[in-house]
């Protein structure tokens, strides 16, 4: 191929220094450079969009490479294809002369063809005495070659953005029927809420979904849908868990309790009292906080407890108190809204907003509140959230956290129990 080179349009075409720096990209070609022609066209059909071409000039340019002689493009065989008017026609479907011409310069303008025009403007190759091709005028496919990397690259990230799409596509659809059958049994079950103002709020987020979705347009509204049933799932768990404390209490009214019984709920994670401190007996007054003859009490056993109550059952975890959450895990209050966290929709909404800090894919945390619940996930992203000078991807530690779940090989008690004694058993305050 020629170096350095240029070349200007026939007729009444200008040049423009458009026409010349794409001319000069050719010069950027790899000696021994080659692409196979169909792989790479198929590459500029994914990436059609970023590369500002119609599907009308793509059939053009599949016409314009089958008359390339070889599969493969590369210099050694020359870069110039010279078909006439009529074959090209042929060759794209019966197009028009006039439509031709209209796609060529689609195609010329997108950067993925070049002219060299002849004197005459037509197309021909002048060959030597042994019938080899010494010089050819017509359309120049070496832009092609020389944008191979980035064209593949484009093609990549337009695949990429198609599958995180519809996996937006896919939790979207999954949420909403999620809030609206929560809410339904809800209502039909009589259980106390606001659901009025929860369905109120579920209908505007639903107008909110826009009619040509994209990554940009659609990823708030899937992380408000989520959020929204992280909170419909929160307050029938919590109608659900009071439902059957009253039922056990009024089964065990009359039971004498056992005064070496505790509860996973009534314990206060400040356990690094020493061991030949005072114990205080179970019925001693509660002041809303454990006394230290308590901590002492439920010190001694409280690995077995964390592991009896995070016990995995079919891969469901057990959720910890929110106060035994943020005592272990202080850092995340500094992302909630407000910077305090009160409930579980608060924690769930700061852990969103630390998974994006974290780089940590929409997909991996919605994977994560499908395996472990929206509140174990949230809890999780608060624990990596303390360990993040120890983790070198956020994302693949929470999958493979999520994977171990699925197995039934995971429970968070012991790592809410190291990050407890890591700060020193630190208390916070929570609303």
């Amino acid at each position: 191929m020629e170096m350095g080179y240029a070349t200007t349009p026939f007729g009444r075409r200008p040049m423009s220094l458009g026409m010349l720096a794409r001319q000069k990209l050719t010069e950027t070609i790899d000696p021994g450079m080659k692409r196979n022609k169909w792989k790479l066209f198929r590459a500029i059909c994914e990436a059609r969009p970023a590369l500002g071409v119609t599907d009308r000039a793509l059939t053009v340019l599949d016409a314009l490479l089958t008359f390339y002689p070889e599969d493969d493009l590369s210099e050694a065989s020359g870069l110039i294809v010279f078909p006439s008017n009529a074959q090209l026609s042929l060759r794209a479907r019966g197009m028009t002369a006039a439509t031709l011409r209209r796609h060529l310069a689609v195609l010329v303008d997108a950067g993925l063809i070049a002219r060299k025009d002849s004197p005459n403007g037509k197309r021909y190759a002048r060959r030597d005495r042994r019938g080899d091709i010494g010089e050819a005028f017509g359309f120049s496919v070496a832009p092609l070659l020389a944008r191979a990397t980035e064209i593949e690259r484009l093609a990549a990230q337009a695949v990429a953005d198609r599958e995180l799409l519809s996996a937006a596509k896919e939790r979207l659809s999954v949420c909403r029927r999620d809030i609206s059958k929560l809410i339904a049994a809800a209502v039909e079950e009589g259980l106390p809420g606001d659901w009025e103002g929860i369905s109120s709020s579920f209908r505007m987020l639903l107008t909110k979904i826009p009619r040509v979705k994209n990554l940009e347009n659609l990823e708030p509204v899937v992380e408000e849908m989520m959020l929204l049933r992280a909170k419909v799932l929160n307050i029938l768990e919590t109608k659900v868990k009071t439902q059957k404390m009253s039922a056990n209490e009024s089964q065990r009214e009359r039971h004498k309790q056992d005064s070496d019984t505790y509860s996973i709920y009534e314990f206060e994670p400040s356990f690094e009292a020493k061991e030949d401190a005072p114990a205080v007996a179970d019925n001693a007054p509660s002041t809303g906080a454990a006394t230290e003859g308590q901590v002492i009490s439920f010190g001694k056993r409280a690995s077995k407890v964390l592991r009896q109550t995070d016990s995995v059952s079919g891969h469901l975890l057990k959720s910890f108190p929110l106060g035994f959450v943020l005592r272990a895990c202080p850092q995340i209050t500094d992302y909630a809204p407000g910077g305090t966290i009160g409930n579980w929709r608060d924690l769930v909404s700061a852990a969103i907003v630390v998974r994006t800090m974290l780089r940590v894919s929409p997909s991996a945390f919605e994977e994560a509140c499908s395996a472990m619940g929206p509140e174990n996930a949230a809890t999780v992203m608060a624990c990596i959230l303390e360990r993040g000078g120890h983790i070198n991807s956020a994302g693949g530690y929470l999958r493979d956290l999520t994977l171990r779940t699925k197995k039934g090989e995971f429970a968070i008690g012991p790592m809410l129990m190291a990050l407890l004694r890591a700060n020193g058993g630190a208390r916070q305050d929570v609303g």
